[in-house]
């Protein structure tokens, strides 16, 4: 067996892997990174990137049949779904090429395999051994089902999802939370028929509920389907049909069962306890400063107990090899990370809701402000409703920013700020937004908490 010595070594090549490695090598460290599929893992390849390419291409569609109203006349004739896939692959294609074309630049050796950590902190592929000062455990995550719900034909996870050849007729989502209600956004402007079922009382769940809310409310008017706050208990498939019950006896049927509850991390059978590497349901456990149990062997992305987000993970990376450097690197926390759920409308926040705010600080130590996107120019232009949200500590910091609306997600960026430095209303009422800008209903919301609104009562 060929040992190959680096100064790190990364099992994983997806978005905490290759932000690690591509961070490593700025630092000068000689760096090997093992991927069994594609370098980009599942955000660029079946997550992220082609699901918000199919998003797109959804809106598109929206666009065009509503083109009238704007004055411009265009007719929808159908969905080309080899057509999608073609635009879906080619961004997908692109991007890939583009890291590929950049790991090289930087000197990475990457290593195409199924890699095993060792008990002696090597990595194994195949006949070769990997030996690294430091090891990056990076190996991302996987689609969950339920007990006793095999997937299999008819039964699909996103990934499935991604390669149907057709546009179906209608189909059942298992989950309400954000791969869920991403996939009920785009095959319903595709023209199926959807019905979400969800467990608990609302649509992304972990969201404020005035966002929840607003979501039920857009879905309903787009003629979405849902059924919240019962629990699902068999599914049965023949040629023709999906059929799911519900523990209360409901049923639905339709062509296809999307099963959209969660990933989970991709850690059995990879040697991590063998090597000493703790796991608590799967998760690997690590400190603060994403170091395992085992001296040198770091953690990073989907297999770390927390938010799953591709933008988390670069996070991870990036501070891991700067850690591996020598460097001091804060870790902030979970809120201050933020969440984008990029369906029609989207939904993006960051921080803490009004809920959590008032549990912690009390319900008179709370305040918080709605703006309607109604009185928002931009958003009137583009046909969007929607609102955002500000929560506050009373005559102190911002909490959380909160925002519904198409493309809101773009506005986030100005929510983490307040956010992350404790910024009150009064700090940033004097700055000027655009316009006419979406970012503008952001600023009335940090006017109106200041005691100064403009375009609101």
């Amino acid at each position: 067996m060929a040992t190959h010595e680096f100064d790190v070594v990364i099992l994983g090549g997806g978005s905490g892997g290759y932000a690690a490695a591509l961070r490593a090598s700025e630092l000068g460290k000689k760096v090997a990174l093992i991927e069994k599929d594609k370098v980009g893992g599942t955000c660029l390849h079946r997550g992220c990137i082609p699901t918000k390419a199919l998003l797109h291409a959804a809106e598109v569609a929206d666009h065009v049949r509503s083109a009238a109203s704007v004055g411009v006349t265009a007719t929808f004739e159908a969905v080309d779904p080899a057509g999608v896939r073609s635009y879906r692959e080619g961004i997908v294609a692109k991007k890939f090429k583009g890291l590929e074309g950049l790991v090289k630049a930087r000197g990475i050796t990457t290593v195409h395999g199924e890699g095993r950590l060792d008990a002696d902190r090597s990595v194994v592929v195949g006949d070769d051994r990997y030996v690294g000062a430091d090891v990056v455990l990076a190996t991302g995550s996987y689609s969950r089902s339920l007990p006793g719900l095999e997937i299999g034909g008819r039964i699909l996870t996103s990934e499935h999802a991604l390669a149907l050849d057709e546009v179906p007729g209608s189909v059942i989502i298992l989950g309400g939370g954000v791969i869920g209600v991403e996939f009920a956004s785009v095959w319903k402007s595709f023209g199926a028929e959807v019905t979400i079922i969800e467990a608990l009382p609302h649509l992304v769940p972990n969201e404020d509920i005035a966002m929840s809310k607003g979501l039920e409310r857009a879905f309903r008017r787009r003629g979405i389907r849902y059924s919240l706050g019962t629990r699902f208990a068999t599914a049965e498939q023949d040629d023709a049909q999906v059929t799911v019950t519900l523990e209360d006896g409901t049923r639905f049927s339709a062509d296809h069962l999307l099963v959209a509850v969660g990933r989970g991390p991709v850690t059995d059978g990879l040697g991590f306890e063998e090597a000493g590497v703790g796991l608590e349901r799967g998760f690997v456990t690590v400190d603060d400063q994403l170091r395992t149990a085992v001296p040198g062997i770091w953690a990073v992305g989907d297999i770390v107990p927390g938010l799953q987000l591709a933008h988390r993970s670069f996070q991870q990376g990036i501070a891991v090899a700067e850690r591996i450097a020598g460097m001091d690197v804060p870790t902030p926390p979970e809120s201050q990370i933020p969440r984008v759920t990029y369906s029609s409308p989207e939904v993006a926040s960051v921080g803490i809701t009004e809920e959590a705010a008032v549990a912690a600080h009390g319900a008179d130590g709370v305040v918080s402000y709605e703006y309607n996107l109604a009185g928002n120019g931009k958003s009137e232009i583009i046909g969007t409703g929607g609102m955002v949200k500000v929560v506050r500590r009373k005559d102190g910091p911002v909490l959380g920013v909160h925002l519904i609306g198409d493309r809101v997600g773009e506005l986030i960026t100005e929510g983490q700020l307040a956010v992350a430095w404790e910024a009150h209303p009064e700090d940033i009422a004097p700055l000027i937004h655009a316009h006419p800008t979406q970012s503008e209903a952001l600023g009335e919301a940090f006017l109106a908490l200041a005691g100064k609104p403009l375009h609101a009562l």
